[in-house]
């Protein structure tokens, strides 16, 4: 009974980590098979068509989206530069963003704190698209909806610094249209915060709405562990959006927290405001893998011909997956961050890596005292669950005569069984409960090292200088097939594993044995590709383990 649920366990874990690698927490919502033109060529009213987009030279968009413009002579035109219009921009000591009066849409955001790679200090800039498809720009939903990607829209300045603390400004852009109305798109920014409000309003004689787009290609390959596309927030529930097709799109209506476009690292968020009952969300991918998320206000409101009708409000997180900047923004962005079953652990676990990162200020370092102190705590069930099973393994040959025995008398067996342990004072369960108890703790671990942003780009030692990526040490000249790299503590923990093996007292019979021989194989494998950060815990409590195994062979009978 102790090797089989002892087997049970081990297998559990390597089944959970499997699943996770190759599935993940994806939730589609309500997805169609219908490219994203013929949804839109369903819905648009009479007299109007679908402005379908082209390459942009630079490898940009091949948009081929939702913004309508009208086909009739009589439709609004927004008016539209004769040069280039200027580039505004907008410094804090956070980011650096840089937005064009051609749409009033963001060209640059670049996060100063966060370089775009290890060897390249160069900060990373979260926009990664090319007109028209940048983000932030708008479509009026009046009759006929009005695309204002493309318009003039001129600034009332040329350039804001925040970097005193409580500093905050105001950025107005101003557009007319054909009839003389005009459309203002107000941007709100604070120092210290990645936080920023935006509203347009509109002057006019009749009503309308507003859009607002965002667009992106993902900023890291969405695999079954890490999850990277779109999502939102509604009914206290996070949705992550699986398109798989180009052409794919889903839409709902409601009033979502926020929608927005990320991986485990980064986030672009918007977020209704204003109290409006209800909006409409759309978001669909394009036949070059670019993200579209549309955010539109369901009513047309009346609109003031002299001091002009806000037709649409809210906020934005353009920033990284820092959970005090999430949480100090609000709207339930910091659920953003999703450590799934194991949050309530996930996330002491992450607060303590950050303050003892305070002191020592290497992660590698800290990932492993924090595996020393779990291992510290647990040391008490662990030494029960070892000396439980060196008790079992001296009692394998009293076991073997009572299968002889009794054969086939399983009642009989039981009842011998039960004597035994008594007698023995042994706990067949005493070896599993203690690990069973330790599995929620690995996983949230698990779920920190692998999500963290804290990590990216963090360096260890050595050869190690990305404890977020996969761990490679290259040897110029040396190249290994599809790996580059030799992964040296990938190797080292698989070692670790076959020896902590060798030295832990077995009650397995030999079929049960021979799968227990081929786990460190299959796990060095499965971990090639995971962070070296999370191979780097692994390996320390292996090693922890050893030595504890080592005491308990020696010192405990």
């Amino acid at each position: 009974m102790e090797s089989r649920a002892l087997l049970a366990v081990v297998l559990s874990i390597l089944v959970l980590v499997v699943f996770q690698y190759f599935v993940g927490q994806k939730v589609p919502y309500q997805k169609t098979e219908k490219p994203v033109a013929e949804k839109l060529e369903e819905s648009a009213p009479a007299g109007e068509a679908v402005v379908k987009g082209e390459h942009a030279e630079d490898g940009g968009a091949a948009v081929s989206d939702s913004r309508i413009e009208t086909v009739t002579e009589a439709g609004l035109r927004p008016e539209t530069a004769q040069t280039p219009g200027r580039d505004i921009i907008v410094d804090t000591d956070l980011y650096r963003m840089v937005l064009s009066e051609n749409g009033a849409a963001v060209k640059s955001f670049q996060l100063l704190r966060h370089s775009s790679g290890v060897s390249d200090d160069t900060p990373f800039d979260l926009i990664n698209t090319a007109p028209p498809a940048l983000p932030l720009v708008i479509r009026l939903d009046s009759s006929p909806p009005v695309d204002m990607a493309s318009a003039f829209f001129e600034a009332d300045r040329d350039r804001i610094v925040l970097k005193k603390e409580g500093d905050e400004s105001r950025l107005t852009f101003t557009s007319r249209l054909s009839d003389g109305s005009m459309v203002k798109k107000v941007y709100m920014f604070r120092q210290g915060s990645y936080w920023i409000d935006m509203s347009v309003s509109m002057t006019g004689n009749q009503s309308a709405g507003a859009t607002v787009f965002l667009y992106s290609r993902m900023y890291s390959e969405d695999t079954g562990y890490s999850f990277s596309g779109p999502s939102y927030y509604a009914d206290n529930k996070l949705q992550e959006v699986t398109l798989d097709k180009p052409g794919e799109t889903i839409s709902f209506t409601g009033q979502p927290d926020w929608v927005g476009l990320g991986d485990n690292y980064f986030l672009t968020a918007l977020v209704p405001e204003g109290g409006q009952e209800a909006w409409s969300v759309r978001i669909a991918k394009d036949i070059n893998n670019l993200f579209q998320v549309q955010l539109s206000s369901l009513k047309s409101v009346p609109l003031n011909s002299v001091q002009g009708t806000v037709l649409l409000q809210l906020g934005m997180y353009f920033g990284p997956k820092e959970m005090d900047q999430l949480k100090a923004a609000g709207h339930n962005l910091s659920k953003s961050i999703d450590f799934g079953w194991f949050d309530l652990i996930a996330k002491p676990l992450l607060y303590f890596l950050k303050f003892m990162h305070k002191y020592i200020h290497n992660y590698g370092i800290a990932i492993i005292l924090v595996t020393v102190l779990i291992k510290i705590v647990f040391w008490p069930l662990a030494q029960k669950s070892a000396k439980s099973m060196k008790t079992m393994q001296k009692l394998q040959p009293k076991l073997a005569k009572l299968k002889e025995k009794y054969g086939d008398d399983k009642e009989a067996m039981n009842r011998e069984l039960m004597q035994l342990y008594k007698t023995y004072k042994v706990n067949p369960m005493g070896g599993c409960l203690p690990m069973l108890l330790q599995i929620p703790v690995f996983f949230a671990l698990y779920k920190v090292l692998l999500q963290s942003i804290t990590l990216r780009h963090a360096p260890f030692m050595l050869w190690i200088n990305d404890l977020s990526a996969p761990d490679r040490l290259m040897i110029p000249g040396v190249e290994i097939p599809y790996l580059g790299g030799i992964p040296v503590l990938t190797i080292l923990m698989g070692l670790s594993m076959w020896l902590q093996q060798k030295m832990s007292p077995s009650a397995l019979d030999p079929t049960q044995a021979k799968i227990m021989q081929f786990l460190p194989v299959v796990f060095t494998f499965m971990f090639i590709n995971f962070p070296a950060g999370l191979v780097l815990y692994w390996l320390t409590n292996n090693i922890l383990t050893i030595g504890q195994q080592y005491y308990t062979n020696k010192f405990i009978d």
